[in-house]
């Protein structure tokens, strides 16, 4: 199958700078799964990519992710992390506690034990800054026994500790960051038939008919892409290129006119953590309250942290969701 993409510039684009990786990392990835890419390009005019790859049509899964009715405890010293992953594991039908080092785990989990309550899975962090990780699962699998899972959460190479973290009992290995989606796939293997790709009945779609939504991102491409998507959700959404212009489109708006802010955070003029700030400090009633949601590739805990420090409501991942962007706009949007 082919696909092709044109790249025409403009005005726009070309106050928009590149550190010159882009296309060297789309050829590897290209070469990496045995595909060809092109160009063609004039001056002036623009440039036109020709991608092609050989892909199997993937299967159609509109459902939502459900895994059984655990108990799960998350062990790691990042309260960011945990807390994010506890709400992940809710909207999977999962009840999670978390604990941020080992010895408040294993309290945890003998007074879950003493009530007869005992946790199904533990996800315990490879990196634990108060107690060694491998000790903390061998003290766990002592108490728990050999029939519970625990999983060692790790981002990086995991195949020098594969021997080492058998021995201490680990039972696997779980990907970070702890996406909604990662923890499903990578949780699913324990459920045996319990596991199901969306309820038999399918949820009412969702409609945000009426709801004004303000989504500033400095990459028009982008900004197409989230405007058909959320559009089919009844949203109607204005455009800001950047954080500037995003602050003077909310300025100039009648109090209440938008619901909601989407906010890039990497943006020429004014980033989003500047805007967001600006929006929070002006004097009209709606400026403490809309709801700002921050949209970034850049996902972890502190990165998350910083968009909490500086007035946003909550983040989400790049490339956009339509699902996790449904989610929190439900939230927010009462």
């Amino acid at each position: 199958k082919v696909q092709q993409g044109r790249y025409f510039a403009n005005a726009r684009v070309q106050k928009t700078e590149g550190a010159g990786l882009g296309m060297s990392i789309t050829k590897y990835i290209v070469d990496a799964m045995g595909g060809t890419i092109a160009v063609d390009s004039a001056p002036g005019k623009g440039t036109e990519f020709h991608i092609t790859l050989d892909m199997e049509k993937a299967i159609d899964q509109d459902g939502d992710m459900v895994l059984p009715d655990w108990n799960l405890l998350i062990i790691d010293d990042d309260e960011m992390v945990c807390e994010s992953a506890v709400t992940s594991l809710k909207s999977l039908g999962v009840k999670a506690d978390w604990a941020s080092d080992g010895d408040t785990a294993l309290k945890m989990v003998e007074k879950r034990q003493a009530q007869h309550q005992e946790y199904h899975i533990i996800l315990l962090d490879r990196t634990l800054l108060q107690t060694d990780s491998l000790e903390t699962a061998r003290r766990l699998r002592e108490r728990c026994g050999s029939e519970v899972p625990i999983l060692l959460i790790s981002a990086g190479d995991r195949s020098e500790l594969t021997f080492e973290a058998m021995e201490a009992g680990i039972s696997g290995f779980i990907a970070k960051p702890l996406f909604r989606s990662t923890l499903f796939f990578g949780l699913r293997q324990f459920a045996g038939d319990e596991v199901h790709m969306g309820a038999e009945e399918p949820p009412a779609p969702v409609d945000f008919t009426g709801k004004r939504v303000l989504l500033a991102e400095d990459n028009a491409l982008n900004w197409e892409i989230a405007n058909e998507l959320l559009s089919e959700l009844g949203l109607t959404l204005d455009w800001a290129e950047n954080g500037k212009i995003c602050l003077e489109k909310f300025e100039s708006s009648p109090e209440g006119w938008y619901d909601a802010i989407l906010m890039d955070l990497r943006m020429p003029l004014m980033t989003g953590f500047e805007a967001t700030e600006t929006i929070r400090s002006l004097d009209r009633a709606d400026a403490a309250d809309i709801p700002i949601l921050a949209m970034s590739a850049d996902v972890f805990a502190d990165d998350i942290r910083h968009c909490l420090d500086s007035g946003m409501n909550a983040h989400m991942a790049k490339p956009i969701d339509v699902e996790e962007v449904t989610r929190l706009l439900e939230q927010y949007l009462k």
